[in-house]
């Protein structure tokens, strides 16, 4: 059975990074049913529905999930991305990564995102445009949209394979050089970005990235790597000093920085001190609550979550599923409810999880129906 990553599941799978992939891709639709409704208002300018119904808690907490999903989501990857390039020669890594990665990319750029543009223009009530803009290449501001992961993805495990086939052996360092590289890099990375206004969207045809994210996502994907490495996890998991500290007071850095961003919003083109001052310090507790963030979800997942179970499994299962097609559904159930009276957070909560059910219900349905008679035809 292959994992997202085109991985082989073995009986001695590592369970926790299964359940904590598929709990990311839950917090994916959380964060992205919150666009709908968070108060800043960033989601009227692309987003698949724009409800008019706003809160200021949805926009605070998509501020925080912001800040750990998608790079737990590349950790992971890239913890299983050392153990299937060794199995395998180059060309065939490349072929089992484009066909997971790739070959459903191509069918949803073509099929789900005429579908993403036609709900946003519905939603708008404006008029359907000509057939060419409902696609990626020719869409403007929509691109890609959340498909923008998978060849991000695909072009991290074709660096990777260039690394190692080129002689360049992350397992020479150790974990701590590894974080603490990740941490220095990233926020440097991040100033430079800011203060030189190198922020934004980077789209072309095939990828799309965020700029100020991308090298950030990349580093996150080696540490996974690197964890794999270092056999990080093949000792038995326990509840360490370190990560109830961490637990303890991770609190700290990411309320500074969530304080810092609202601070931005609400005063644009005022500073604390000035504006190299300001922009440093926000992202130094941005790369604080990252790092926070990420430890303890991975301490918590395999402290608690290091087993199988029925459910956990079925989530598993359909998680990469879920990730392809949950803004589809997401915007159709917005739209159902974008004229109802409820409270928009009683909204947010209807949408999360009425999305992320129907999404599993969809993959199900396909996996162990469509899917499995196809191939056994």
């Amino acid at each position: 059975m292959l994992d997202a990553q085109g991985n082989v599941r073995k009986v001695n799978r590592i369970y926790f990074l299964d359940n904590l992939r598929a709990f990311m891709v839950f917090l994916v639709v959380v964060f992205h049913a919150g666009v709908v409704y968070e108060a800043s208002g960033v989601g009227a300018w692309f987003w698949i529905v724009d409800d008019p119904s706003t809160n200021d808690l949805v926009g605070i907490l998509n501020i925080v999930l912001d800040i750990f999903i998608m790079s737990t989501i590349f950790f992971v990857s890239g913890f299983f991305t050392p153990g299937s390039a060794r199995k395998k020669s180059s060309a065939d890594f490349l072929k089992s990564k484009a066909r997971r990665l790739m070959i459903p990319w191509v069918i949803s750029v073509f099929t789900l995102m005429p579908v993403y543009k036609f709900i946003f223009l519905y939603s708008r009530g404006l008029p359907q445009e000509g057939w060419t803009t409902y696609f990626h290449f020719s869409n403007g501001i929509l691109s890609q949209s959340w498909l923008w992961f998978l060849p991000v993805l695909f072009l991290f495990d074709v660096l990777y394979l260039v690394m190692t086939r080129s002689g360049i052996d992350i397992s020479k360092l150790s974990l701590k050089a590894g974080v603490l590289g990740m941490f220095f890099v990233g926020v440097a990375y991040s100033i430079f970005m800011s203060l030189f206004e190198l922020y934004g969207w980077t789209k072309i045809v095939v990828l799309d990235f965020q700029n100020e994210r991308i090298l950030i996502y990349f580093m996150v994907f080696l540490l996974g790597a690197l964890c794999y490495e270092q056999k990080v996890f093949e000792q038995e998991a326990r509840s360490t000093a370190l990560y109830k500290v961490v637990t303890w007071t991770s609190w700290i850095p990411i309320t500074v920085y969530v304080m810092a961003v609202i601070y931005s919003f609400l005063k644009p083109g005022q500073f604390l001190v000035s504006r190299v001052f300001d922009v440093s310090f926000t992202l130094v507790f941005f790369h604080l609550s990252l790092l926070s963030l990420l430890y303890t979800l991975v301490m918590a997942f395999w402290v608690n979550f290091n087993k199988p179970g029925k459910i956990r499994d079925e989530i598993n299962r359909n998680s990469y599923g879920v990730y392809i097609i949950h803004v589809i559904v997401l915007g159709g159930i917005a739209l159902l409810l974008l004229n109802t009276a409820m409270s928009s957070l009683a909204k947010f909560v209807i949408l999360s999880l009425s999305t992320y059910l129907v999404c599993n219900f969809i993959v199900h349905f396909y996996r162990t129906g469509i899917k499995e008679r196809f191939q056994g035809s």
